[in-house]
């Protein structure tokens, strides 16, 4: 297993973090991502225990309580020795102050994490969406207050835009409330969207970067292809939210299969060696069996040649934004070629 600091703290944590996302049961969509027990938990957590694994990543939201429950449970005595993210901020009940990123609901819902888990502080807390509702302010302060308590160590956020999550830290910095020091965002070879804002931003702010479905729900272990695009019953046939070019995709599938063939590795190794190549701390790996966990885990094993990254970078490089791209082609050529003389 492979370690890193949580953005620019003195966390250390492994850089494949278990995702809790498939912890409990569940109906219609969710039926696909809820489905393991109890004792499957056990065991699965056991085996990312066994691997070097000591990141474990949950969600109030997950089968409405039922992960968080269950990875505490699975833990047990062994809580101390890790680091446990859970998340904030979708809907917990039919009332209508039960949700968003309140006062009021990150103070009742950090208590019910807290009991859930079994413990008494959460390692990192991460505001799940956006909530246009609250005043970030009023956000920032609640998380503030949180971490002053000795409740959560940590702070984050997911799935929020850079231009929120700069605002927020220079308030942060501002009013000398506790910094984000960690985000969980999507990221993969088919979703390279961060590189364009984010991934500048979280380097320049001391930012964990911890990147969920890296294999965009499924699609780049390699079980959906052209001639059967409905995986034999995968995730994505029940729950399908990420959006990407399906036809491209499918090449992206190909040139992994290529270079696994290389490695004996499968497709969905050689997507994870990737995304850990990138300036990123962790990578959520989630599973329902052990089969498919050790399959992920065996990615921090496989070293892709400065040839196989090229050439996947390449075949996925995200279409530049304004003024992403006006900035690259106007520069001081002048000034870079005298730098780069002295280096």
């Amino acid at each position: 297993m492979q370690y890193t600091r949580l953005g620019n703290t003195g966390l250390i944590v492994s850089r494949f973090a278990f995702g809790c996302m498939t912890f409990g049961s569940g109906e219609g969509a969710f039926g696909s991502v809820y489905k393991v027990d109890q004792d499957g938990a056990n065991n699965l957590v056991a085996r990312a225990l066994d691997g070097g694994v000591n990141f474990f990543n949950t969600a109030d939201a997950y089968a409405n309580g039922q992960s968080e429950e269950m990875l505490g449970r699975a833990l047990g005595k062994r809580r101390q020795d890790v680091v446990i993210a859970s998340k904030v901020g979708n809907r917990m009940g039919d009332a209508l102050i039960d949700q968003g990123l309140s006062r009021q609901h990150i103070l009742s819902s950090v208590q019910g994490s807290l009991k859930r888990l079994g413990s008494d502080y959460i390692d990192v807390y991460l505001v799940h969406r956006l909530d246009p509702y609250t005043p970030l302010e009023e956000t920032l302060e609640a998380l503030d207050y949180v971490v002053r308590q000795g409740m959560v160590r940590y702070i984050g956020f997911s799935n929020w835009p850079t231009w929120l999550a700069a605002k927020a830290v220079g308030l942060q910095r501002e009013y000398k409330w506790a910094q984000f020091r960690a985000a969980e965002m999507y990221y993969s070879l088919v979703g390279r969207d961060l590189e364009h804002e984010m991934l500048p931003f979280a380097q320049d702010a001391g930012i964990g970067i911890q990147v969920w479905s890296p294999l965009a729900g499924g699609f780049l272990s390699g079980k959906y292809t052209r001639e059967n695009p409905g995986g034999n019953g995968g995730r994505l046939t029940g729950f399908d939210i990420i959006p990407f070019d399906r036809e491209h995709g499918y090449d992206v599938v190909e040139k992994l299969r290529e270079i696994g063939t290389k490695h004996k590795a499968s497709p969905a190794q050689v997507a994870l060696a990737w995304l850990l190549s990138r300036s990123i701390t962790a990578v959520l790996v989630g599973a329902s069996k052990i089969s498919q966990l050790d399959d992920n885990l065996g990615a921090t094993e496989l070293e892709l040649s400065a040839d196989e990254l090229q050439e996947l970078d390449k075949l996925t490089e995200p279409t530049a934004i304004y003024p992403n791209w006006f900035n690259a082609a106007i520069y001081d050529a002048a000034v870079r070629d005298a730098l780069a003389k002295r280096g």
